[in-house]
């Protein structure tokens, strides 16, 4: 199965009072559809997960589902750091309908790489609908190695892709130069590998950016796919501003301010994250003018 092109790690609105704004959740929904995005992850680290009930989450799957589900992909995060746990919430997800799940490598406890290949078989095994696996050592502590994502992508093989978000590209290449299987794709991690990543043979982005400028990185990657570079390279530099200014602090703070100076208000974040500070909000507003977005 495609994820395609553009996935856009979705934010989770909220309202005045820290609760799930639903009503924005599906106007943010329809925007991305409407914006270049193949796929949208709901409840991954930028929907502010470690913070969500799995009530919220199963809410919010069949709230998107609704809104876009029969014009993009919506794939949910359901990983933890318990493998049990994990099985349970990513079976609960295909039953509601979502087309995928990313499953994040498992933070904290630190699992040698013969644990994580069998935390994720162990998942692949109790579900029949596509996978992705999802590396932030940044995040969670511990490194997925490019013999073990083989690994689970051959034993397993409804893993269709992996987000990588090591910034490691010699990594990625590696995993790329491995990879014996055609339907098995790498997607950047980090909006600012991207053109990167497809240089190497990569097939996206899982993107943040794409909130804001969903349109110009679909153009970025189509021009780039058209044997285009240099064009491609020139819309990739006019973004580079974006693509920093938007983790300048713990993500997802700066991409909700960028959504409000925009004019798509989402809310602000939940403890322990905070609102970004007055310098940092003039710093997203300065990009965004120069950007001509506001």
């Amino acid at each position: 199965m495609e994820f395609g092109r553009v996935v856009t790690a979705m934010v989770t609105p909220f309202d005045e009072n820290g609760e799930i704004n639903f009503k924005v959740v599906k106007q943010l929904a329809r925007k991305l559809a409407d914006e270049g995005s193949d796929a949208i992850v709901v409840t991954g680290t930028t929907g502010e997960s470690p913070t969500l009930s799995h009530e919220e989450d199963l809410l919010l799957y069949a709230k998107v589902l609704d809104e876009v589900g029969s014009r993009v992909k919506v794939i949910a995060g359901t990983g933890s750091n318990c493998t049990s746990t994990t099985v349970r919430y990513t079976k609960l997800a295909e039953s509601v309908g979502c087309h995928g799940a990313m499953i994040v490598v498992p933070y904290y406890n630190k699992p040698s790489q013969e644990g994580l290949y069998q935390h994720f078989v162990s998942i692949a095994n109790e579900v029949a609908f596509p996978l992705m696996i999802y590396n932030i050592p940044g995040r969670t502590g511990v490194n997925m190695l490019p013999e073990t994502v083989i690994k689970i992508s051959e034993k397993a093989r409804n893993y269709f892709a992996i987000k990588e978000a090591s910034g490691n590209l010699d990594q990625m290449r590696k995993v790329i130069t491995l990879n014996q299987r055609s339907d098995f794709k790498l997607y950047s991690g980090d909006d600012s590998l991207t053109l990167d990543v497809l240089k190497l043979g990569g097939q996206g982005v899982v993107s943040v950016a794409s909130h804001i400028a969903g349109l110009q990185i679909r153009e970025m990657i189509t021009t780039y796919t058209r044997g285009d570079v240099t064009s491609a390279q020139k819309i990739n530099e006019r973004l580079s501003s974006l693509f920093s200014v938007l983790f300048i602090t713990s993500n997802p703070s700066p991409v909700k301010e960028a959504l409000r100076l925009i004019g798509c208000p989402v809310g602000g974040v939940r403890l322990p994250l905070v609102a970004v500070n007055e310098e940092e909000r003039e710093q997203i507003k300065g990009v965004l003018k120069q950007l001509d977005l506001i």
